[in-house]
C-alpha cells in the first residue's frame, strides 16, 4: 500500500531567483506543485544526484555564494 502524502512541514525558504526558476520549471514538466517537487527531490537525493557533479558544484557554489550575496 502506498504511502500518503502529506505535506506536513513548512518552512519559510530564501531562494536565488534562478533557483527559483527552475524549481518552477521543474515542477511545472512533472506535473508537480513547488512543495511536492521538493518533497521529491529530498525523497530521492541519493538517485537524482550525481555524487561527484554535486560536490563539485557545491563546491563552485560556495566559492561564489559571499559574491552573490552583495
Amino acid at each position: 500500500m502506498p504511502k500518503r502524502f502529506r505535506l506536513t512541514r513548512r518552512f519559510p525558504v530564501a531562494m536565488t531567483e534562478e533557483g527559483y526558476r527552475r524549481l518552477k520549471r521543474f515542477a511545472s514538466e512533472a506535473g508537480l506543485e513547488e512543495g511536492e517537487a521538493l518533497s521529491f527531490l529530498f525523497e530521492h537525493f541519493d538517485s537524482v544526484t550525481h555524487k561527484e557533479n554535486l560536490t563539485h558544484r557545491l563546491r563552485l557554489f560556495t566559492s561564489e555564494l559571499e559574491d552573490r550575496k552583495h
